[in-house]
């Protein structure tokens, strides 16, 4: 786990609020200097969370000069999902809570809850612990943080990265959670990023927009997507002599984005080693597809199917079941110029068992805690890349008794 420094205008603070689980924290505050600009991607779930429906209400694009943020709040234990009047009724609450005890409007007050979906959440438990919350907000305080909004993580989840703004250093740190319900297409369950660069808020947004693509849209667990996926990004414009950057295409942000890129690219693969159960990260590259979006969906196909990930968790090489994944995904495949490789052992080849297959050295390959499939079409310059793990007995374990 990295050195987390403090971020000019960032202090934060957690507590134990009883939202679900007796003694452990369960609630995060993040307090922003005043000007703090905020962008966020959110879930493409149908059926969204109450505090996903607060951000997008807050994060209008045709105001996106005005995105400003004074706090967040993100509780764990419940995540205030397919909860109806009384859902809308506690974000409300809370983000009034809130913008009380820090003196800001309630506008200003940014929300996110991850746990249980269609419980109440009992928003009168943020009361007796915000104004606690605010007096006690300090500098740095990143990986208490992410313990906060954990629930079956195993670990917290933090990432960071310094680089420089014309002659200005800044500072980007990322806290994240998710173990499971994760094939996000937007972030991942939940997500923060916290910058003291001065970047406005149409440039962080479109900033955000694009770094997701390949780092937390590119990982899925178990192909199921959250209601409360929640990714979102603050720039305090604290850092001594930073240049005010407007537009997300202003060169002097190049070093920036490839330390977003990596901060990204970091949390989503800490999710991908984490899922639920999981003993194995699993990375799978697919090229010679007709596009990368094809590559992309033919890589999801193998990266969720219960049978890939059931033969990696027996350590078995079952080029068969890669295969039928990639005849299934719906995209150009050849099946007579497939070649499939397990950990830089190519075990199929234009359509059957490679003729040097060794079944020993491949064995031992897949007792590694790191997989790495490849899989040739032989079609066109499409590649693309994604992150999973694999499935074992633990995983239905936990969700089998995820509610009890």
């Amino acid at each position: 786990m990295p050195e987390m420094p403090a971020i000019a205008g960032v202090t934060l603070a957690t507590a134990k609020a009883g939202i679900r689980y007796a003694g452990r924290t369960d609630v995060l505050l993040v307090l922003f200097d005043p000007a703090t600009t905020v962008a966020g991607v959110f879930t493409k779930s149908k059926c969204p969370s109450a505090p996903v429906e607060w951000c997008r209400a807050h994060l209008k694009p045709g105001k996106s000069s005005k995105n400003l943020a004074r706090a967040l709040v993100v509780n764990s234990g419940n995540a205030n999902a397919f909860t109806g009047k009384n859902g809308r009724t506690a974000t409300k609450m809370t983000a009034d809570i809130a913008a009380k005890a820090v003196g800001c409007k309630a506008a200003e007050v940014f929300l996110a809850s991850t746990g249980v979906i269609g419980e109440p959440l009992d928003a009168s438990k943020f009361v007796a612990v915000m104004d606690g919350l605010v007096a006690g907000a300090k500098p740095g305080e990143f990986v208490a943080a992410a313990k906060a909004i954990m629930t079956t993580d195993t670990f917290p989840k933090v990432a960071t990265a310094t680089v420089k703004i014309g002659k200005s250093k800044v500072t980007i740190n990322g806290i994240a959670k998710g173990a499971g319900m994760i094939a996000p297409d937007m972030a991942t369950m939940l997500s923060f990023l916290f910058t003291d660069a001065a970047i406005a808020a149409p440039a962080l947004q479109a900033l955000l927009k694009e770094a997701v693509v390949d780092t937390f849209n590119a990982v899925t667990i178990d192909g199921d997507t959250s209601t409360s996926d929640t990714l979102m990004m603050f720039a305090t414009g604290a850092a001594a002599g930073c240049p005010r950057i407007a537009r997300a295409s202003d060169p002097r942000l190049k070093a920036f984005k490839q330390a977003l890129f990596k901060v990204l690219a970091n949390l989503s693969e800490q999710i991908a080693r984490d899922g639920e159960g999981a003993r194995k990260l699993v990375e799978i590259t697919v090229d010679g597809a007709v596009s990368k979006a094809s590559a992309r969906r033919i890589a999801l196909s193998i990266a969720n199917s219960p049978l890939v990930k059931t033969a990696i968790a027996g350590e078995d090489a079952n080029w068969g079941r890669v295969v039928m994944a990639v005849g299934k995904a719906g995209e150009p495949a050849d099946r007579d110029k497939l070649s499939i490789w397990f950990g830089g052992i190519r075990v199929a080849h234009k359509g059957e068992r490679d003729p040097s297959y060794d079944e020993a050295a491949v064995s031992a390959v897949m007792k590694r805690p790191e997989i790495r499939l490849k899989v040739a079409l032989g079609l066109g310059k499409g590649r693309d890349r994604v992150l999973t793990c694999d499935l074992t007995k633990e995983y239905i374990s936990i969700n089998g008794d995820y509610r009890s």
